[in-house]
């Protein structure tokens, strides 16, 4: 048990959080050694499993994530962007794995990981789900057999809390579709249409977010053409894909040298 890898968990009270503190424990081939909470929160200071209302775990919950990390293989980190970022520094300090589901970066903050790519394994990706890498797959490859004249739309639904829109699962599909065509996002981006837009620019990528109720994730990408639709789908109904999917990212990042990676790579489908 004592040479199974350690695993911090950061944001332990959140929804997230607690499917991945619920994931790692009941695996056999890793241990929860820590999970980390924002400074002034009710659960700092407590054991886990009391905060969590469920008795002693022997697991602390901290504020302070150098500590947390220093006694860690592998940090999972679905938070924010501005913490993960300031988490990113400290587990290239620790030369721990850092899986990072978080979403929302922008351009200049995706730079950083660059920088602490040189001293720490990191796994990125905007969703750690099998089926979700699977489809990024497909749509990259379908962009790439269609033409122009298919117009290529990313819609996605997610539950009324999340606060970031495209999801970066939507942006990674869309990111998909603008290699599989040779151009870059950036460049044929099209979201947030709204009164007189005019008409569709031929070569862009577009994205709808839907928010409302408890929606898990659900991601369409539309190949549109005269005559035909061509419509890549995945629906996500519990969100234990992702902490099962992290989890095997933070195993699988043990023995790899540093760099910057996602589920891709994880999974065995990278095209490197």
């Amino acid at each position: 048990m004592s040479d199974l890898p350690g695993i911090v968990i950061t944001g332990a009270s959140g929804r997230m959080g607690q499917m991945l503190i619920e994931t790692v424990r009941a695996s056999d081939a890793a241990k929860l050694v820590s999970v980390t909470e924002r400074p002034g929160h009710d659960w700092v200071g407590q054991d886990l499993g009391v905060a969590m209302g469920q008795g002693e775990m022997g697991v602390p919950v901290t504020d302070d994530p150098l500590e947390a990390f220093a006694k860690a293989q592998a940090v999972i980190d679905f938070t924010s962007p501005a913490a993960t970022l300031a988490h990113a520094e400290l587990t290239a300090q620790a030369r721990a794995v850092h899986v990072i589901g978080t979403t929302g970066f922008t351009d200049e903050q995706l730079e950083y990981f660059v920088h602490a790519g040189r001293h720490a394994v990191i796994v990125r990706a905007g969703n750690m789900s099998l089926g979700v890498n699977l489809l990024t797959g497909l749509t990259k490859r379908v962009a790439a057999a269609l033409g122009e004249e298919f117009d290529i739309e990313v819609v996605e639904a997610h539950h009324r809390y999340k606060v970031d829109a495209p999801s970066g699962t939507a942006l990674m599909l869309g990111e998909a579709a603008a290699e599989g065509r040779g151009v870059k996002l950036s460049d044929v981006r099209d979201s947030g249409r709204d009164g007189i837009t005019g008409a569709r620019i031929s070569g862009d990528i577009g994205f709808s977010a839907i928010r409302g109720g408890d929606v898990v994730g659900e991601h369409d990408v539309i190949f549109a053409g005269e005559g035909e639709r061509i419509v890549l789908r995945h629906l996500a109904t519990d969100r234990k894909i992702f902490a099962r999917g992290a989890l095997r990212a933070a195993l699988w990042g043990q023995d790899k040298k540093p760099g910057q990676y996602d589920m891709m790579d994880v999974l065995g489908l990278s095209d490197g």
